[in-house]
């Protein structure tokens, strides 16, 4: 008779905690909640940083962008157990069941936007729409067409809104300037990435790049017009929003051109070599862009 090894109970805490920070998708959470925060900072009307208040807006905006990864993996567990790089998901893998998923969805939603609401109801309704938007609208389109990328983008840029609401308490145009740079760095962002990964997105059929077939010169193209726009838009700190002339200061606009023209170029490096490792030089100076940007915005912030 085979004896029956009993897992210890820290072990099986350890993988739980370890698929909830899957279920959650904690890195691309934790990213998106940062931009939220740091546009939270740059409203005017925040003169301090008051940790309790960064506290609570953190915390909620894990809560609401972790629920609509949740019900992302839900909508998606067949297709993600199609695709190596999402296979061990945890609802895909079968280690946790869509019932599990969608009761802490649920609360993880509720909970957030209740906690957002503690800074003015526009905030919580901006998060909740997003929620909806990215879950129900961006991630079932994924499968039809690929205009998915440019619906995802609203959500995906919401954070930056969502951050001035809560800070400012309006939708002034400093709120609309930062989703403006946000929305337009997801264009070379995504498609890279959906470059890299093209393989295993046709398998899942999904359609993200902007070309029918795949990784060609028209993608690449599509992701240097997207990166030209962050050239305009990201000047605009200096000159709007403040009492002094600008919601940011020389350094931030000296920063963020800097960072502008470099994705630019490897945009364009992409379209000269048209190789994945390019690709994939475009998605890690991607990453590096928005942290590098938004906190050289905040450095120079003006009162």
């Amino acid at each position: 008779m085979e004896e029956i090894v009993k897992q210890p109970s820290s072990l099986k805490f350890a993988g739980k905690l370890q698929d909830y920070k899957l279920l959650i998708k904690f890195n691309l959470s934790f990213m998106v909640v940062f931009s939220a925060l740091i546009s939270y900072l740059l409203a005017p009307k925040v003169k301090e940083f008051d940790w309790v208040s960064i506290g609570l807006f953190f915390l909620g905006g894990m809560l609401v962008t972790g629920s609509a990864n949740t019900i992302n993996q839900i909508v998606e567990k067949d297709t993600d157990a199609l695709m190596k790089r999402t296979a061990n998901r945890p609802v895909a893998s079968g280690r946790m069941s869509t019932q599990e998923a969608w009761t802490f969805a649920v609360l993880a939603g509720i909970g957030g936007v209740l906690l957002l609401w503690h800074f003015n109801f526009l905030t919580a309704a901006l998060a909740a729409f997003s929620l909806f938007l990215y879950a129900f609208v961006y991630t079932p389109l994924k499968k039809v067409s690929s205009i998915s990328v440019l619906v995802g983008a609203i959500p995906g840029s919401l954070p930056c809104l969502i951050g001035w609401a809560a800070g400012n308490d309006d939708l002034s145009i400093g709120g609309w300037v930062l989703f403006a740079l946000q929305f337009f760095w997801q264009f070379p962002h995504f498609w890279a990435i959906a470059w890299i990964a093209h393989k295993d997105y046709t398998t899942a059929g999904f359609k993200l790049l902007p070309s029918n077939e795949g990784p060609t010169k028209y993608s690449a193209i599509q992701a240097i017009i997207y990166s030209l726009l962050l050239v305009p838009v990201g000047v605009l700190p200096y000159f709007i929003g403040g009492e002094n002339g600008g919601m940011s200061g020389m350094v931030g606009l000296v920063v963020v051109s800097i960072a502008n023209l470099a994705m630019v170029a490897q945009c364009v490096r992409l379209y000269r070599e048209m190789t994945v490792k390019a690709a994939r030089r475009v998605m890690f100076s991607s990453y590096i862009y928005l942290p590098v940007v938004l906190l050289s915005l905040l450095a120079s912030k003006t009162q």
